[in-house]
């Protein structure tokens, strides 16, 4: 056989007769029309295949069956001329394309359109095959054309999504983890808005074994990879207990590891470490002969000899004391105290015609310093921001000392998404928020103290 002849399909096959017998190679036989313009359209240099698809493609999403040949200069106008006309002659060649001489336009045919819906994936911006897979089962459902060969399409994505997330729970990686649970996630919520359509599938199998075959399983793989939702939480409390905190600083080992991973160069942080080397002492052999004979010949202690138990004797009085807390802690609180006179006082009380301030940021409380320090420093900063959640927690207000008369204090805290720059010689960003008393109205009208930002503007 000749390289210029054509081979059928059966010619490879040792029983001719096999290809009849495969329902799979009978369709592929079937569709040999659509199999030689795919063939016609991918064959040549990669740039060149490309370029036909794209001009394929834009021609379908025109909407217009005809084009005349100017409007198809108008379209591809920043194509060569030359190339144009190659990839035109090759559309007409593999039957996409029709020329009508008497009304001098091309059209589009419908082996055109069934090659376009088979590379309606490459215009889709999904990050992974799942979103494709379940569009055409869900579409092919709702017309009545579904079969189970798209069925274990998906069952088959949906198995290897299942290995992929094992293998990042398995390998214990933090950073393999975090990314694995974003796919997860994206892929639970198709799951979840396919489910109807899945349910069907599987319920209306009955009759077609094909059918209830790959509906039983992609119930299966279904199952398995919403039940991994348990494990990734899991595979994640296991990595933040292992999460090292480095002293009272709130920088955690996971915060190193993202930083070395923004350094360009790594090997550059050592370089002052090794800049002057270790020096070796160098002994005589006699000093070591001296320390070796002193070892042997010191005295050993001697082996205690067996002696009475000590007589009974009455316990000392005991005193359980607490463990002293930090004055940050009575600090804050103290302050906040001040706040909450200032924010329940009626206007005009103590001679004072000023309103009431149920509003202040969460920098004026956390930046506070202590009495005789300049400025508060970062691991205080760091602490009094942790403190803040315990204002009205409800098991916290029934503790006593320092954290219970934090917690009963008559404030609620604020967080808000931006982070507002600071003039501070320790901190130089912080979380923006507010502090609000609990007698303040539904809405921040009061004022900061005076020589302050207003609360509703962020600093």
């Amino acid at each position: 056989m000749t390289p210029d002849m054509e081979s059928a399909f059966a010619d490879y096959f040792r029983d001719p007769d096999a290809v009849a017998d495969s329902p799979l190679a009978y369709q592929i036989e079937n569709n040999a029309a659509l199999v030689e313009a795919l063939r016609s359209l991918f064959q040549g240099p990669g740039g060149l295949v490309r370029l036909r698809v794209w001009v394929l493609l834009t021609l379908v999403q025109q909407g217009s069956a005809y084009l005349s040949r100017e409007v198809l200069d108008q379209l591809f106008y920043a194509v060569r001329p030359e190339a144009l006309d190659s990839v035109v002659k090759r559309l007409r060649e593999a039957a996409l394309l029709s020329w009508d001489e008497t009304q001098r336009h091309y059209g589009l045919t419908a082996l055109a359109q069934q090659v376009a819906t088979m590379l309606a994936p490459l215009t889709q911006q999904s990050e992974d095959e799942l979103s494709g897979l379940l569009g055409q089962v869900v579409g092919a459902d709702r017309l009545g054309t579904l079969d189970g060969a798209q069925v274990q399409m998906l069952q088959a994505q949906l198995g290897r999504l299942h290995h992929e997330f094992a293998d990042a729970i398995a390998s214990g990686s933090e950073f393999r983890l975090r990314e694995a649970r974003k796919r997860y996630d994206r892929a639970s919520r198709l799951i979840d808005k396919a489910s109807d359509t899945i349910t069907a599938i599987i319920g209306n199998a009955r009759g077609q074994l094909r059918m209830e075959q790959a509906a039983r399983g992609l119930g299966q793989a279904q199952s398995r990879l919403l039940a991994m939702a348990s494990q990734f939480n899991r595979a994640l409390q296991q990595v933040d207990r292992q999460r090292v905190t480095l002293g009272t600083t709130g920088i955690t080992s996971t915060d190193v590891k993202l930083w070395l991973q923004t350094q360009a160069g790594l090997e550059s942080l050592m370089e002052a470490a090794i800049a002057q080397p270790v020096g070796l002492s160098v002994l005589s052999p006699h000093d070591m002969l001296d320390v070796t004979e002193a070892e042997f010949e010191r005295d050993r202690p001697k082996a205690q000899l067996a002696e009475a138990l000590p007589t009974a004797q009455a316990a000392p009085v005991g005193d359980l004391t607490a463990v002293a807390l930090p004055q940050e802690l009575g600090a804050l609180s103290d302050l906040l105290a001040q706040w909450g006179v200032l924010a329940g006082a009626e206007p005009g009380a103590q001679g004072s015609d000023a309103a009431p301030v149920h509003w202040y940021d969460i920098s004026q409380a956390v930046l506070h310093p202590l009495d005789g320090e300049d400025h508060a420093r970062y691991a205080q900063v760091a602490y009094k921001t942790q403190l803040m959640p315990l204002l009205g927690d409800a098991q916290a207000q029934d503790l006593p000392g320092p954290t219970g008369q934090l917690a009963r204090q008559p404030w609620r805290v604020q967080w808000q998404t931006e982070v507002q720059a600071l003039d501070h010689p320790a901190v130089s960003h912080l979380s923006a928020g507010l502090l609000r008393s609990i007698h303040a109205p539904d809405t921040p009208e009061s004022a900061a103290p005076t020589g302050e930002a207003a609360p509703n503007t962020p600093v």
